[in-house]
């Protein structure tokens, strides 16, 4: 996916051109890593599944000890999503990443806990809203291993596990690769929580697993009725021997996987699952 940024971003609740610059060398962000994000998907005017990703933000930021000012409500979180959208002309479908950082000052010891924020809005192409008609070529990351701590579920903007496994697929011509966690345990993909199908069964990592505390995957854990689903931890093993294997996220929904290593899949219930997701959120 391209990021091509056109016409305005909100910086601390003002609109300024996105090409104009921002920051100083003494960001947090840009420093440290020091702060949070949200990758969600506006839809017809609508913040989709707004609700858990306003409550994953608040939860990460209370994580992070920020001071959290009063104003800092789901309304202001929202308004300014779909202000920013509506004046880049992408209320119809666009991807949004609203970007929480820490106030600048202090080296590692901050001296103001103050949140900062940055929105910026990207068109979506239609297709998003598609199963994927070809499965996805996934295999392992093997140089970085997830820890497991209160910190893993975050999406911090210290990014770097996740830029290097990217990396790693675009070498390998993958399309995903997974990121185990320090047990040698499946964590999540470079930009996914991951399920398997076993036996009529969906199983996905519990966050104690180090993955992400993905708002889709939390959605698919509280809503899908008409299936088994359960938190486990996944060897490897689980993957290669798993009936299917689908991925999730705020933007795509569901993917299927096709191939990992030497296995292969099908997208019988993957499928099921995109029309489930499809009609209760659009």
């Amino acid at each position: 996916m391209s990021e091509v940024q056109v016409g305005f971003l909100c910086y601390n609740g003002k609109y300024v051109p996105a090409a104009d610059p921002i920051f100083t060398a003494d960001n947090r962000s840009f420093r440290y890593g020091d702060g949070c994000f949200e990758t969600l998907k506006v839809y017809q005017g609508n913040v989709l599944l707004a609700d858990l990703h306003f409550e994953r933000l608040l939860a990460s930021l209370n994580l992070l000890h920020f001071d959290i000012p009063a104003s800092f409500t789901k309304a202001f979180f929202i308004g300014h999503i779909i202000d920013l959208c509506n004046k880049n002309n992408m209320s119809a479908m666009a991807r949004v990443r609203f970007a929480v950082f820490r106030s600048d000052g202090g080296l590692y010891d901050p001296i103001n806990n103050l949140p900062n924020f940055v929105i910026q809005s990207w068109d979506l192409s239609p297709g998003v809203l598609e199963l994927n008609e070809n499965g996805l070529v996934m295999d392992i990351f093997p140089d970085v291993k997830k820890s497991c701590d209160k910190l893993s579920s975050i999406k911090s903007n210290n990014c770097l596990p996740y830029v290097m496994a990217a990396m790693y697929a675009k070498q390998h011509q993958l399309n995903e690769a997974v990121l185990l966690n320090q047990y040698g345990r499946v964590a999540d993909s470079t930009i996914a929580n991951i399920f398997v199908v076993h036996h009529k069964t969906i199983y996905t990592p519990p966050l104690s697993e180090g993955c992400v505390c993905g708002v889709m995957r939390k959605y698919l854990l509280k809503t899908v009725l008409n299936f088994k689903v359960e938190e486990k931890p996944l060897a490897v093993e689980d993957l290669e021997n798993a009936d299917e294997i689908f991925l999730t996220n705020a933007i795509y929904g569901i993917r299927w996987v096709g191939l990992f290593r030497d296995s292969s899949y099908g997208n019988a219930t993957a499928a099921i699952l995109h029309e489930i997701l499809h009609e209760g959120m659009l």
